[in-house]
């Protein structure tokens, strides 16, 4: 029997019902500026000529792995990732980004290495760290545990928003390449690999690195080369492939009746999901439902663009790949 994510004790479906549930009481305070419904990678609002979208996150319980090995200056990349590439799914530059940091008992040096890490991902990101909270909170956290979270906004024009809604069947999806796990499934991956320092310590040969190090590898933020393709040509749409994996993220950006099929091996998928993968005993379908799987946000684009904008992201510095096409019908198709 292979592993779930709710055997890991995340239960999507109770997710969904908690959204559904939510939904009303959200309604009664949009205004006419509110510009989509819940769900949608952003929070969009109408202000001007511009839309400012928004997005808040945190970083998961990657964060267990960061107390055992002692090191705290890259979660707070991850933090900022997790919105950031929220909001420029929509085109919106990220303009500016708070944090919340909550723990037993502040550690100066400590929160400095977090907040180095928030300050490393808003330079990627090319926005401002404003301002933010630090709650201690004694007896309510483990001691020397913590939670950040993070919130993002940026604009776009109103002409440029990016909402999929010009996508069509036949349009071309292109992935780029995530860094490795990024920040998600990591209560499932906690079944597998202990937060101890002794496993995490191991160097595992094909990794080239310590598997403490493969773990906290920060979250690829993808703003400046996605916003310098959105200036070149159109993008349709964008992805953020965060929980939920393929099957969950791709829909999210498709117009109503349309689907994806995506060619599996059409990117070289990084090692650690295949070490991972092997143990778990995971249905692929499972897989692609929980972890990035080696592809951290996919662009649609007309089938007339798709070689251009491959050669233009690489030429960014990305690893971009052909990875598959919108079609008719809903849901996501899992090829090959």
């Amino acid at each position: 029997m292979g592993y779930t994510y709710k055997d890991a004790g995340v239960d999507v479906e109770a997710g969904y019902e908690a959204v559904k549930l939510i939904k009303k009481h959200a309604h009664s305070t949009f205004d006419g500026h509110v510009l989509q419904d819940l769900g949608s990678f952003g929070g969009m609002y109408e202000y001007g000529d511009s839309v400012l979208v928004s997005g808040t996150d945190g970083v998961g319980t990657k964060l267990k792995y960061a107390f055992v090995l002692d090191k705290h200056d890259t979660v707070g990349i991850d933090c900022v990732a997790m919105c950031a590439n929220d909001v420029v799914c929509h085109g919106a530059k990220p303009m500016f980004f708070l944090d919340y940091i909550a723990t037993s008992k502040l550690v100066p040096q400590k929160v400095a290495d977090i907040v180095k890490g928030i300050a490393e991902g808003c330079r990627q990101a090319g926005c401002a760290l404003i301002g933010g909270e630090t709650a201690e909170m004694p007896s309510f956290y483990a001691k020397g545990e913590y939670d950040i979270a993070g919130f993002c906004v940026g604009s776009v024009p109103k002409d440029k928003l990016i909402n999929g809604s010009s996508i069509r069947p036949g349009d071309k999806l292109i992935g780029l390449r995530s860094s490795g796990l990024h920040s998600n499934g990591f209560s499932l991956v906690r079944k597998l690999i202990t937060p101890d320092k002794r496993v995490l310590s191991q160097y595992i040969d094909n990794l080239g690195k310590t598997l403490g190090e493969e773990l906290l590898t920060p979250t690829r933020i993808y703003v400046k080369p996605l916003l310098a393709l959105m200036d070149s040509f159109e993008i349709r749409g964008a992805a953020h492939i965060t929980g939920g994996g393929f099957i969950e993220n791709i829909p999210r950006r498709l117009p109503k009746g349309l689907g994806a099929r995506i060619e599996l091996g059409s990117w070289d998928m990084p090692l650690i999901f295949k070490l991972l993968l092997g143990d778990m005993n995971m249905k692929t379908e499972d897989a692609y439902n929980t972890f990035n799987m080696g592809i951290g946000m996919v662009i649609a684009v007309s089938p007339e663009l798709e070689s251009d904008v491959l050669a233009a992201a690489k030429e960014l510095g990305e690893q971009p790949f052909a990875i598959g096409s919108v079609q008719e019908g809903e849901g996501v198709r899992l090829c090959g």
